[in-house]
């Protein structure tokens, strides 16, 4: 079992930043991926960015890159997602997951924290 507790959501306006952290608990996460994912009302849930617990891989959607970026912290256990010039589009419940696939698809995906909401005003 692992289990994840995402923070750092909020109202951010438009142009701005914020932090995101997913702090991971249960099993040896060095096997590990570690996802974020994000889904807007009436849409499904899509793949934001990973990132191999070793931190020698890294994937993000076309959507975000050059905006976000995927850290973690393996002293802390924590999973970070720093996102930057935020638009309206980026509005949406922000999830942590974690399997042992670099994958898109959310299905791949065993262990799942409760989401944080991320609202960008314009």
């Amino acid at each position: 079992q692992v289990q994840l507790v995402e923070s750092g959501g909020g109202l951010v306006p438009a142009g701005g930043s914020r932090r995101l952290s997913c702090a991971a608990s249960g099993r040896t996460l060095e096997s590990y991926v570690m996802g974020w994912f994000r889904q807007a009302p009436g849409k499904e849930r899509e793949f934001v960015a990973g990132i191999r617990w070793s931190g020698d891989r890294t994937r993000y959607a076309d959507a975000v890159l050059g905006r976000f970026t995927i850290s973690r912290d393996s002293a802390k256990n924590i999973v970070y997602l720093q996102m930057r010039n935020l638009d309206a589009e980026d509005t949406a419940v922000y999830y942590c997951a974690a399997d042992h696939r670099l994958a898109t698809d959310p299905r791949e995906y065993s262990y799942w924290g409760q989401g944080t909401q991320v609202t960008v005003s314009s």
